[in-house]
């Protein structure tokens, strides 16, 4: 199972989203303030000596790419926070958003009805 950071999850999102990029397009993404280029930079080596990044040389430099898609990630995550924090019930997560969240029959009827027509 991979273990990210929140910063390495911000570069992931950004690298999902561009497809591949260098170090300096990413930083792009950020907002204002944006982080320092060698931060980027040692990030992204982290990211590819875990195995989610990997590059293509480019001129003098190199341009990244994600090597796990982004909804792989995302299930992987939610089972985590399932298995971690409900004891592995997926019902017990959502009556727990439920209640947290204040929702009303109308609105959770909403989301059974958007359910249904992905089925």
């Amino acid at each position: 199972m991979i273990q990210l950071t929140k910063a390495e999850e911000d570069i992931m999102k950004i690298l999902w989203q561009l497809k591949k990029a260098n170090v300096k397009a990413i930083m792009e993404q950020f907002p204002d303030p944006k982080p320092a280029y060698n931060t980027v930079s040692t990030i992204v080596r982290i990211l590819e000596s875990k195995g989610v990044v990997n590059y293509e040389k480019e001129g003098k430099g190199h341009v990244y790419f994600p090597l796990i898609q982004q909804q792989d990630y995302s299930n992987q995550s939610i089972n985590k926070l399932v298995d971690n924090y409900f004891q592995g019930s997926f019902k017990s997560m959502v009556s727990f958003f439920v209640k947290k969240n204040d929702i009303s029959i109308n609105e959770l009827e909403s989301v059974l009805k958007e359910i249904n027509k992905k089925d």
